[in-house]
């Protein structure tokens, strides 16, 4: 049964009612001159609950009012619930927690103490329903100048002396052009370092050293960040062209081919003019899908693309667009768009000549074959934007999705021979489509896995991935052997010499992953599968951890012992971070350097755990503030090296300045080791 597009405009509603399950409005009552009321109404729609201010430890994150800027005023208590408090036991905590439902109130007192009070924060609050639970904050900010009229403060004795409080300079341009922002106090905050070493106190001098930026140190020792920015287009390039190649290969593309290529020789007796027509069919391909890039990237913006990449709630949604795909593909039902749209401009090429009418040709193409294409672009699109890094990625992945697209159209308009030689239209064709089916089934757990990784829910470690991963292509092997069929598959039992290739290939690799259960390397999915130290059950005792997850207690202990320090900047979501890790630092060479003869720090720019207080940055004169640990560590990686793109390791002295050029994503074992080897070698020569 044929669905209508209106399923991928429900599948693009998910983003939109993810977010709204709980709204939370802001009132702010004066009760007195020195006393303000915050009040935060909430409305959680059915099926959704919000959990209380107090809730048992080890169980949800409970409602809180968090300040981010407060002056000439302080909290007075703790938050006060409102009516309407239900307490159940919750199989999932195993424990008692209470919760609100429908409509909700929260109050925080406020005391103001001076004339001019300003306060800023924001009630950080989890909700729950429907099989699934998001983290959400309301903010709010209030000022006035009606406050108490100070007083003169009474002397008292004075405090005993504090230790002191590391602290950065305000913001200043160096010779390079970079900028040190204001960090303040939160440089002393640290996240749980490793068990293995602790962290010796070390004075605000020395963390100045080790936040000032080192940009142009980096660059005079040869290192080149756009390498990694490169790299990136590349793998977006080629993801873009092989997803075209895949999407010729499909019912909806493929008979279209010859139809189209003799329709332009048959129109004109001018074999040149018809060649030329079929290369601007070609050329407006490319245009209409690169065009898609561009909107893709104009509607959210680059940052919100960079956040896509841990974000819990998109990655969520990715996941359920991809079963949809997976379940279109299938033959479940075909995801079409309106087909009032393909008449429309179908009618409005044959009514046109010259250039118009043949981009309205092309763009009714994109149009009838949508129902194959849309899932290949939807990967595609999705794939740039998560890993591309760059506003430019969507476009660069539809840049090679047409022109893969289009060569087909033009090669065949300029050799119209080779048509007789094409493989005709038949079974084939959904037979592509089904194992497109079961790669999307497959990486839908990767985005699954990675807003697991990125909150640290664990509900994906890596043995249940890799056992979803195993039944997949074991099926999928199956399925090529004729063992199982799907509505659109011909009766014909026949299994022809590449399916059986292809079926031996996918139980291969499903029979592979077997001993990943119990802790094997398993280099060639490392880049996808969680990192190992989210498997519960692992025979091997060989393990490659960071010592320290804190940038300045991990600096700290390396000036202690005297080692070198190699900080490696990561990420939960970081596909080539996981093939480094397990296809270089499992290396025995690799890993004993990194575990005997260094300090290596890991920093996860994705990391989700709140600061106890946001910090309040300045980056090219504008306010920047950070919330979470990730947010503090893709800070420090910009500002003090210039790079923005993971993996990114550094080699650093005690002081923080860089003694190698930057090392990125290269799985040569003897280059990364050469690496190591010559960094220690230059710490121990200063």
């Amino acid at each position: 049964m044929k669905k209508s597009f209106a399923l991928m405009a429900l599948c693009l509603l998910f983003v939109l009612s993810a977010t709204a399950q709980v709204k939370f409005t802001v009132d702010y009552k004066r009760v007195s001159p020195t006393e303000l009321h915050i009040v935060f109404k909430g409305k959680a729609d059915k099926g959704w609950h919000v959990y209380s201010a107090q809730v048992p430890a080890d169980g949800p994150n409970p409602t809180a009012f968090v300040v981010d800027k407060i002056s000439g005023a302080k909290l007075k208590g703790g938050l006060v619930e409102g009516a309407g408090k239900k307490t159940e036991y919750d199989d999932m905590f195993m424990m008692n927690v209470g919760y609100f439902e429908g409509n909700m109130t929260f109050t925080q007192k406020v005391e103001i103490t001076e004339k001019n009070f300003a306060i800023e924060g924001y009630l950080d609050y989890q909700a729950c329903g429907e099989g699934q639970c998001i983290v959400d904050k309301a903010e709010c900010k209030q000022s006035g100048t009606d406050g108490p009229t100070a007083t003169t403060p009474e002397k008292v004795a004075p405090a005993e002396p504090t230790a002191a409080v590391p602290t950065v300079s305000a913001p200043t341009t160096t010779e390079d052009g970079t900028m040190t922002a204001a960090l303040d106090s939160v440089l002393a905050e640290t996240s749980p370092e490793a068990p293995i070493a602790t962290a010796t106190t070390a004075d605000s001098n020395l963390i100045k050293a080790w936040w000032s930026p080192s940009i142009g140190n980096l660059k005079a020792l040869g290192g080149d960040e756009a390498a990694v920015a490169d790299l990136a287009f590349w793998y977006i390039f080629i993801l873009g062209f092989l997803g075209g190649l895949v999407a010729l290969c499909t019912p909806c593309v493929w008979p279209i081919i010859p139809m189209t290529v003799s329709f332009f020789l048959k129109r004109t007796k001018d074999r040149k003019k018809a060649i030329r027509d079929a290369v601007l069919y070609g050329c407006s391909i490319v245009v209409i899908y690169v065009a898609l890039g561009l909107i893709v990237t104009s509607i959210f913006g680059a940052s919100a693309l960079n956040d896509l990449s841990t974000n819990a709630i998109f990655n969520i949604f990715f996941f359920l667009m991809l079963l949809v795909f997976a379940a279109s593909f299938f033959g479940g039902f075909e995801i079409t768009l309106p087909s009032s749209w393909g008449n429309a401009v179908d009618s409005k090429a044959d009514k046109t000549t010259g250039l118009l009418s043949i981009f309205l040709m092309a763009f009714t193409l994109s149009l009838v074959s949508f129902s194959c294409t849309g899932p290949v672009i939807g990967f595609l699109l999705v794939e740039a934007s998560t890993s591309g890094g760059s506003i430019l990625a969507p476009a660069v992945g539809m840049l090679g999705f047409a022109l893969a697209l289009a060569l087909p159209f033009t090669l065949f308009a300029l050799f119209p021979s080779w048509l007789k030689s094409a493989p005709k239209s038949g079974g084939w064709l959904n037979v592509v489509k089904v194992v497109l089916g079961f790669l999307e089934l497959a990486f839908a757990l990767k985005f699954l896995s990675v807003a697991d990784l990125a909150y640290g829910w664990h509900l994906l470690d890596r043995e249940t991935f890799l056992a979803l991963w195993i039944v997949i292509f074991a099926l999928l092997g199956f399925y090529l052997l004729g063992k199982i069929k799907f509505p659109h598959d011909d009766d014909n039992t026949k299994v022809s010499v590449p399916r059986f290739f292809m079926a031996l290939c996918s139980l291969a690799f499903a029979v592979y992953m077997v001993p990943g259960l119990w802790g094997a390397p398993l280099k060639a999915v490392s880049a996808f599968a969680p990192p190992m130290k989210t498997q519960d059950f692992n025979l091997d005792p060989v393990k490659v951890e960071a010592h320290f997850t804190d940038y300045d207690a991990g600096m700290a202990y390396a000036r202690q012992t005297g080692r070198p320090v190699i900080v490696d900047f990561t990420g939960h979501g970081c596909v080539n971070c996981r093939q480094m890790e397990m296809a270089v630092w499992y290396d025995p060479a690799v890993r004993d350097l990194l575990m005997k003869d260094y300090v290596l720090i890991s920093l996860y720019v994705d990391d989700k755990t709140r600061l106890p207080e946001p910090i309040v940055v300045n980056v090219d004169g504008k306010e920047e503030k950070l919330r979470t640990i990730g947010d503090k560590w893709s800070y420090l990686q910009r500002m003090k090296f210039g790079a923005n793109a993971q993996p990114f390791y550094v080699i650093l002295n005690h002081d923080g300045q860089p003694l190698m050029p930057a090392y990125t994503f290269d799985t040569s074992v003897s280059k990364f080791i050469d690496f190591l080897k010559e960094g220690k070698s230059k710490l121990m020569a200063q």
